[in-house]
């Protein structure tokens, strides 16, 4: 029993009690700090759209420095940090922490590996576990991704390491936006493929910097016979891309409509084919 009191004497005489209570005056000022930080970077967003990404990566590094050097601070402030205490972090309580953050300390580490391998930024938008969104934060121990059904999603930042992330734009505005259109392999190829071009050009969120590319091949399935024009155009800024290629799909779904450009055709057997033991394979357009 007297042990036992002489332990949570040693532990209390380790506490710098002033020092607590400076360091959570310390947390309260950062949080309110990181608060102030956000607002002022969302407000200088929207007043230079061109400027959004730069503000973003350089609050999430900002951010992720005043966390460490808070953290540090507040062991410093609470603590005396003398041999008894390094002895005592490195023996019983780091065995019996460790296990409990085991998960956050390979979190805090690959959050310092993706800040400087940087597979992705800040404002990307990437695709990673099934779900496709924006990297809204990169914090010490998750990413924050907004997806395009407007959810929140968290990944802890160690998931990344094992896992392929599949990025968009990395760190542009632009992003390239890819469309399929199906036409019937009897129609003008040609001039379908002009129309598909002039669409996307046309369109108010093309980005023409880049170049508008239309490639064309044939596709056959079972009873499915179809040429595809695959639609490759970049976006202006990457939070247009589905009014982007809605815009673009109207556009050529019209202009084919007042060509006259028809669907893909089906294929049909006819067993009543004169001919012996034969069989006729009859193309039915689908319009």
């Amino acid at each position: 029993m007297n042990e036992d009191f002489e332990s949570l004497g040693q532990i209390a005489h380790l506490v710098r009690w002033g020092g607590v209570f400076t360091s959570v005056l310390v947390i309260v000022a950062v949080v309110i700090a990181m608060r102030f930080l956000h607002d002022t970077v969302q407000s200088l967003s929207l007043r230079f759209p061109s400027r959004r990404l730069l503000l973003q990566k350089i609050a999430t590094i900002v951010q992720f420095l005043v966390y460490i050097v808070t953290g540090i601070s507040v062991i410093a402030l609470s603590f005396r940090i003398t041999d008894s205490v390094l002895a005592l972090i490195g023996g019983t309580v780091a065995v019996s922490v460790g296990f409990a953050i085991k998960d956050v300390v390979a979190s805090f580490i690959a959050g310092i590996m993706i800040m400087i391998d940087r597979p992705f930024q800040v404002g990307d938008r990437v695709k990673f576990g099934g779900e496709y969104g924006d990297i809204t934060a990169i914090g010490l121990r998750s990413v924050r991704l907004q997806t395009l059904d407007d959810n929140t999603v968290t990944i802890p930042n160690n998931k990344f390491l094992n896992d392929m992330t599949s990025n968009g734009n990395y760190g542009a505005l632009d992003m390239q936006v890819v469309m399929d259109f199906y036409i019937a392999p009897d129609q003008d190829v040609r001039r379908a493929r002009e129309l598909a071009s002039e669409c996307a050009v046309s369109s108010r969120y093309a980005f023409l910097d880049k170049p508008v590319v239309v490639l064309v091949n044939q596709l056959i399935t079972e009873n499915y016979v179809a040429v595809r024009l695959r639609l490759k155009a970049y976006v202006l800024d990457t939070r247009y891309e589905k009014v982007f290629e809605t815009d673009v799909n109207l556009r050529v779904m019209e202009a084919f409509a007042s060509r006259g450009i028809g669907l893909p055709a089906i294929l049909v057997r006819n067993t009543s084919s004169p001919s012996k033991g034969g069989a006729v394979i009859q193309a039915v357009s689908s319009d």
